[in-house]
């Protein structure tokens, strides 16, 4: 085990006098979200935020579809998160890669897992603001448990009447780099009246603490969903595989709401929320794209790997 994967904690720190930027003023409160970078193009609005390049709401016709929170609250669940460098799990944040062990911050109290990468709550940088679509950037420097240097630009944009994310991601340090990728948007629907549809031949059995143990055909079971079938009572929080695919692209859909991913995400997770002390159960219906499985940084399924100066790129998006 390397010096920087045995440290984990910083024991304390150095407090520096603070000032308000020159454009704040003190009466000027600083929203959770940071900064709202609304775009519109036809019947869709959206808005994406400063931090975490959160997908906050996506409007049709002025109808919210998204399950989502006010620009003024801090919101729950990982709503419309952008989850990097992983997305879902690490097995007792702890993985190996290259030959040393490194050690990330537990970030999911009730199972001692990291969750949902290292980028959720910092805030990125605009880059492009039209009125059709926003760009924000972030570097995510080497911290302990993760001591790579990744450029992140993420760009929203309306077009082909809806929703089009691009994700570039490049390795600008001096050792290769794990990556996973995903995206954590929640549609607000009736759950047992909604339709689903995942075109998804296979799907990952999980231990009870939510981590792959192996994968198995969805035929005969709860989890098929190939053709069209109203989700009623059934309880998912099931990762989806051998996706097919037309043209390189799989969809899935919810209702009138289709989730198109591009052949660089391998995986769909679909989460139907239960289990949320936050709002009532099944509130809403969570579809997420991911190029690797949970747990990637130690099964390597799916996982990408950055050489330095290598870039990754990949889309998704939604429509109606």
């Amino acid at each position: 085990m390397s010096e920087i994967s045995r440290r984990g904690v910083i024991a304390a720190a150095a407090v520096a006098p603070f000032a308000l930027p020159a454009a704040a003023s003190a009466q000027e409160a600083v929203l959770p979200s940071g900064r709202q970078f609304p775009i519109a193009s036809g019947k869709h609005k959206l808005v994406v935020t400063e931090v975490g390049a959160t997908l906050r709401s996506w409007q049709v016709d002025g109808r919210e579809l998204l399950l989502t929170h006010p620009a003024d609250q801090l919101g729950d669940s990982f709503f419309g998160k952008v989850l990097l460098p992983w997305a879902n799990r690490i097995d007792s944040a702890t993985y190996t890669f290259r030959g040393t062990e490194y050690q990330t911050p537990a970030s999911e109290n009730w199972s001692g897992h990291a969750i949902h990468g290292l980028v959720s709550w910092v805030p990125w940088v605009p880059v492009r603001h039209d009125r059709d679509r926003v760009t924000l950037a972030y570097t995510l420097h080497p911290q302990y448990g993760y001591s790579f240097t990744l450029q992140f630009q993420l760009e929203y944009a309306l077009r082909n009447h809806g929703v089009h994310v691009t994700l570039t991601a490049r390795n600008a340090g001096n050792q290769p780099a794990p990556l996973g990728t995903g995206y954590h948007p929640y549609f607000k629907v009736d759950v047992d009246a909604s339709t689903l549809t995942v075109p998804a031949h296979t799907y990952l059995t999980t231990n009870d603490m939510l981590i792959p143990i192996g994968r198995a055909n969805v035929d005969g079971t709860p989890c098929d969903f190939r053709t069209p079938k109203l989700v009623g009572t059934a309880k998912l929080n099931t990762c989806y595989t051998d996706l097919t695919r037309k043209d390189g692209v799989a969809t899935v859909s919810v209702n009138q709401i289709q989730v198109w991913v591009d052949d660089t995400h391998k995986f769909i997770q679909v989460y139907t929320d239960d289990g949320a002390p936050e709002r009532p159960a099944r509130s809403g219906i969570s579809i997420e794209p991911m190029t690797s499985a949970p747990n990637a940084f130690n099964s390597g399924d799916g996982l990408i790997t950055l050489e330095p100066g290598q870039t990754y790129r990949g889309s998704w998006g939604l429509r109606i």
